[in-house]
């Protein structure tokens, strides 16, 4: 052990890495702090010009090779499509990111419909699922491991405070987006120990709130409830995400990273 080299432990060099909602808010720094670390990138999303762009973006500042893919990621289809590119072009496949987010409809819940409800839960829920069955089967059969990390929320964990949405023309997080959020906390611990003899470990990431646009009277409101007191910066979520695809998290599974800046723990 005496070279041993704790730095190498977060190098990506020459691993897959698959991210799903790969140009959100957060799933381009997601994408752009993989490939820093050596990983080669596919964006999956539902604009497929946008992640063919920007995967070319991502191949000329770092380097790596990465390529888009229009997915529906609710879709089995698709999806199985999806994943026979990916190994046809990079032989395996070592990290996927659940991160696509279904879109919410702005009504009351007690006028929600059913599919207000699955226009979240299809992405949420069904897409987590799928993903993650299809890239564990490819795993399983790799036969050397892999990380799987989901996005989840601190909605996930805690309810929201209806109250920083008050006056700021913000509307609040519907109760599906609860729902799933949780739910995908429910489906990392399930999977961590399901697949712990694969040596595939399952981890979760859930982010609090995020700037990125939001008016002053919404910011100063959260922000109060904050004790570092203000929203987090999209970059900042990076970090817990090469730690969980790396090495450095090798005896990490089944665990959720809550990047809130204190907020559970108020």
């Amino acid at each position: 052990m005496t070279n041993f080299s704790y730095k190498k432990m977060f190098d990506l060099t020459g691993k897959t890495a698959i991210v799903t909602g790969g140009i959100g808010i957060l799933g381009k720094c997601f994408c752009s702090g993989l490939a820093e670390f050596g990983a080669n990138v596919v964006i999956i999303d539902i604009d497929g010009p946008a992640a063919h762009k920007f995967s070319n973006e991502l191949t000329s500042k770092y380097g790596v090779e990465s390529i888009g893919i229009e997915c529906d990621t609710s879709s089995p289809k698709e999806v199985n499509i999806a994943i026979k590119l990916i190994v046809e072009k990079f032989g395996e496949i070592h990290i996927l990111h659940n991160n696509a987010q279904g879109r919410s409809s702005p009504v009351s819940f007690e006028e929600c419909t059913l599919e207000d409800w699955r226009l979240t839960s299809k992405v949420n829920e069904e897409g987590y699922f799928l993903m993650a069955q299809a890239v564990g089967k490819q795993m399983i059969k790799q036969n050397f491991g892999g990380s799987i990390i989901q996005t989840s929320s601190i909605y996930g964990v805690m309810g929201p405070d209806h109250r920083i949405y008050k006056d700021s023309l913000i509307s609040g997080a519907p109760a599906v987006y609860s729902f799933t959020k949780s739910g995908v906390i429910g489906l990392t611990k399930y999977l961590a120990t399901y697949w712990a003899e694969n040596k595939i470990r399952v981890n979760t990431i859930s982010p609090g709130g995020v700037e990125g646009g939001q008016n002053e009277i919404f910011k100063k409101q959260y922000s109060n409830r904050i004790p570092l007191g203000r929203m987090a910066f999209r970059e900042e979520m990076v970090g817990a995400l090469i730690y969980l695809a790396s090495d450095a998290s090798s005896y990490l599974t089944g665990q959720n990273i809550i990047v809130d800046g204190g907020l559970e723990a108020w």
